[in-house]
């Protein structure tokens, strides 16, 4: 049987009427929401939700109608980079389902969303039509702020013809395989450390391979190192949090926590028990 995770990310972490609306939204289409997460700080929410292709393809776009109506980029202000309202659309294939399904789902949903709201899309990822859209963190360059003023890098939206809805944004929209999503708080306000910290260890810049990872401020004593592993066999968890740590002691400064989010294959889960076990 051909399934599909869908986990995206939207601009709203506040409001929980709006997150409210969101899930119902996704849930009336038909999917099975498994997950919902909200960040003040951030000002973002991610979803996870499952299905047949029908049921996410109109999930997703019935969460794509809240975002746009509710959600206003132009008064929107959080920690974390975005260009739309709703943000990120990755789709993920499960059972049977192949990464050439879930581009396919990808695709034809973003063309959906245009035809109904008028929200361009750029594929990333396994769904990128061209090698510099590949990695989100390129897709996001200069924000929701920058598509008003440069546009995207790498020219016109992969669908739509205006560079961005007025008050939605545009939308990242990309097909991937599972990535683990988490972040990992210190204990200082100091930017700078936290951006060098991601900047050593992210596979861009000669890091861990499949890790992608950004600095965040949260406020006067603490700033978060915000990390993807985009591929959960090839990068331990317990690796890159014990890099981080060891990186961060290099300054003086210590862990205040750790955070999931959304959800982390069994498999990930039991190679982190046993190393910190033992076993």
């Amino acid at each position: 049987m051909k399934l599909y995770e869908c986990v995206p990310n939207v601009s709203e972490g506040r409001d929980k009427a709006i997150l409210d609306a969101c899930a119902a939204a996704i849930e009336d289409a038909g999917a099975t929401l498994a997950h919902r997460t909200s960040d003040d700080v951030h000002h973002r929410s991610v979803f996870t939700f499952f299905g047949d292709a029908k049921a996410v393809g109109d999930a997703a776009l019935a969460l794509a109608r809240v975002t746009t109506e509710k959600i206003d980029l132009r008064e929107h202000r959080g920690a974390h980079p975005r260009i739309g309202a709703l943000d990120v659309l990755p789709f993920v294939p499960l059972g049977d389902a192949t990464m050439d399904d879930a581009v396919k789902l990808a695709r034809g949903t973003a063309k959906r969303i245009w035809d109904e709201l008028h929200v361009p899309s750029v594929f990333y990822a396994n769904a990128a039509a061209s090698p510099q859209r590949r990695l989100l963190a390129d897709v996001r360059t200069g924000e929701f702020e920058g598509l008003i003023e440069r546009g995207h890098r790498g020219g016109p939206p992969d669908v739509g013809d205006v560079q961005a809805h007025p008050s939605a944004g545009a939308i990242a929209v990309g097909a991937r395989d599972f990535l683990i999503a988490f972040n990992v708080v210190l204990r200082t306000g100091d930017l700078g450390i936290a951006r060098d910290i991601a900047r050593c260890l992210r596979e861009r810049n000669g890091g861990l391979r499949t890790l992608r990872a950004l600095g965040i401020k949260l406020g006067d004593f603490h700033t978060q190192i915000s990390c993807n592993i985009t591929d959960v066999h090839a990068t331990p968890l317990h690796r890159v949090v014990g890099l981080i740590r060891t990186h961060a002691a290099r300054y003086g400064v210590g862990i205040e926590g750790c955070e999931l989010i959304g959800l982390i294959p069994r498999a990930a889960l039991n190679s982190l028990a046993a190393h910190e076990l033992g076993g």
